[in-house]
């Protein structure tokens, strides 16, 4: 049952990866949009899980810098707005 639910989140993660990528490329969102952005850090943190999880650890390290990044594009924002 365990590993059922890791390869859910890892399909989950890899579809809102997916429908992130679909909404900037169609222009329907701006990069450093919440809902971007929101999606991206989602999407990484069940990606994060599934593949620490199948300790397939170069992708782990790819999800922690996408997720990392994502972070700071909305902290940045967020300063902006505030500074």
């Amino acid at each position: 049952m365990e590993r059922i639910i890791i390869d859910i989140l890892g399909w989950v993660g890899t579809i809102l990866y997916l429908a992130a990528y679909g909404l900037i490329s169609a222009k329907k969102v701006e990069g450093d949009s919440w809902l971007y952005q929101g999606l991206n850090i989602l999407a990484g943190i069940f990606l994060i899980i599934n593949t620490f999880y199948l300790r397939a650890y170069p992708s782990a390290g790819l999800n922690i810098a996408w997720v990392g990044i994502a972070i700071l594009t909305l902290g940045r924002k967020v300063w902006i707005k505030n500074g």
